[in-house]
């Protein structure tokens, strides 16, 4: 039986370095965003990379859904980044399937990082609404949701990192913790556009991040995604000791 990891984030929120993570462990596959092609191919929205995105990935969520998803794996894990603004237009009864794990992070310090590749931001680039829609419905099936905020996993990895195992119901694994820096051969193409950074580390890092003030045209952004956040914040995990 193999156990299928959704990953459920909004865009810079620390997911290429979870994937990166569980990448390391020996039982598991990783798969770096599948239906980004086909967010690209419905959503028309405009991101680096754009034709080579389409041109690297299926486009239809039906056969991401079959050929990927659901797919043959030598391993019995496998860990699925996923970007929760790319659920558009799909059949989401796969979910059943999976474990759905939300990953989140700090309104202000995502807005202020993907606002330099997607100028024109909404709440909807950056996944809250998605997550929250997510939340409602796990909590509906009465399971208890997994989140995960990026700045308590920055913090404190291999804490929030047995939780989240634990949760899952696999063994956490010291190698988690660390990788070799520079790019994966699981990496997406657009991973140029968007890895630098991630590409230049060898663990979770936690660096603080820039606080400086948010242009005055994305404050109904924060004022709309913070209330979403903090609705998500309160289901964190808090770290196994």
């Amino acid at each position: 039986m193999t156990l299928r990891i959704n990953c459920w984030s909004g865009p810079r929120n620390i997911s290429t370095a979870l994937m990166y993570s569980f990448r390391e462990r020996a039982d598991t596959t990783v798969v770096d965003e599948p239906f980004y092609a086909h967010y690209l191919r419905v959503s028309e929205r405009e991101h680096p990379g754009y034709q080579e995105v389409l041109n690297s990935q299926d486009q239809f969520s039906e056969q991401v859904v079959q050929n990927v998803i659901k797919g043959p794996y030598e391993t019995p894990v496998v860990f699925f980044k996923q970007m929760c603004h790319h659920l558009v237009e799909i059949d989401l009864s796969f979910l059943d399937s999976c474990s759905n794990i939300l990953l989140i992070r700090e309104p202000s310090l995502v807005i202020r990082s993907h606002a330099k590749n997607v100028p024109d931001l909404k709440v909807s680039d950056i996944g809250l609404d998605i997550q929250n829609f997510l939340l409602n419905k796990i909590l509906e099936s009465g399971e208890d949701p997994v989140v995960v905020d990026s700045s308590d996993l920055l913090m404190n990895p291999e804490a929030i990192l047995k939780e989240l195992c634990q949760h899952i119901e696999i063994d956490f694994d010291d190698s988690m913790l660390y990788w070799e820096p520079g790019a994966k051969p699981e990496d997406g193409v657009w991973a140029k556009h968007w890895y630098k950074n991630t590409h230049e580390s060898s663990g979770f890092s936690n660096k603080e991040p820039s606080r400086e003030s948010l242009p005055e045209k994305f404050l109904p952004v924060l004022k709309e995604a913070s209330v979403l956040y903090d609705n998500l914040k309160k289901y964190a995990c808090k770290g196994i000791a």
